[in-house]
């Protein structure tokens, strides 16, 4: 396995090259693990700034969350193994960045919202005042990178007990959709809000990944929209409406998941079938 961290400054020089958190997290982890996969590291660029800039998980953790799902695919053939695998690096990967931040959400992190246009020039103001080098997200991604190699390597290498089929919310979606057992487990760790965390829903998150994923397979090497793209106005809308305006695993389930096993009942049994619905036709 080669070493991720060549420098001190090497996750802000990726930074600079890859764009976006999420995609610069992926792109890390990826390399790391010996598993680049170029337009599925572009197709993480909506989830930055928490999900089409709703301000929810920061796009480090998607991004690393679906390289964790990648190496778990890679490295146990079977699936059921790997979905949970992937799930309980996750897990390890969220412990590791709230040590350092005390929040997930985007928003808290930048102090900014990023779903306004006047949000979004006091981000960029504020990028510009403090130079890019010494922003608050160039240096979390500084931060955090060794702890998150770490994070994703003890959680990828744990034994764990498997006691019910690990279905779940976003590789259920990811199936719905078309996608095969690769993407199915490459998303399993967004399940319950991120590592059954109760966070922003997984299912939306793996949706507009997949989404994008086909763009970006469709035009190898361009930048997917980012910014005002419809498809993703869309998205975000008709789950609204499906929600009643709540984006939270926990608001949507009224509930929090335990554990895998838990989760996996509650999606047999029916639960959020409406909104894996929804998102797998939109």
């Amino acid at each position: 396995m080669t070493t991720s961290i060549n420098s001190p400054t090497d996750a802000k020089k990726l930074f600079k090259k890859c764009g976006t958190c999420s995609q610069t997290f992926a792109h890390l982890l990826n390399r790391e693990f010996g598993q680049p996969s170029e337009s599925a590291e572009r197709a993480l660029d909506p989830l930055a700034g928490g999900i089409v800039n709703q301000g929810h998980q920061c796009g480090m953790l998607w991004g690393a969350t679906l390289a964790v799902g990648t190496a778990a695919f890679r490295k146990y053939k079977d699936l059921d193994k790997a979905t949970a695998i992937a799930i309980n690096a996750t897990q390890k990967l969220i412990e590791s960045f709230t040590s350092l931040t005390q929040t997930v959400n985007c928003r808290e992190i930048t102090g900014c919202d990023l779903s306004s246009f006047f949000g979004l020039m006091k981000f960029m103001l504020k990028t510009t005042l403090q130079g890019m080098d010494n922003s608050r997200c160039f240096n979390l991604a500084e931060q955090w990178a060794p702890k998150a190699i770490q994070s994703a390597s003890t959680g990828l290498s744990e034994k764990i007990e498997i006691k019910e089929k690990p279905i779940n919310c976003a590789s259920e979606v990811i199936k719905k959709m078309g996608g095969g057992e690769t993407e199915q487990v490459m998303v399993a760790g967004f399940a319950g809000g991120l590592g059954l965390s109760g966070h922003a829903c997984g299912a939306l998150g793996a949706a507009i990944w997949m989404k994008t994923l086909d763009w970006c397979k469709k035009n190898p090497g361009k930048t997917p929209p980012f910014f005002n793209n419809p498809e993703h106005k869309k998205i975000l809308k008709q789950f609204k409406e499906l929600t009643g305006d709540e984006m939270l695993c926990t608001k949507i389930t009224g509930r929090r998941f335990k554990d895998l096993s838990e989760h996996a009942k509650f999606i047999k049994n029916g639960g959020c079938r409406k909104v894996m619905d929804m998102l797998a036709d939109i």
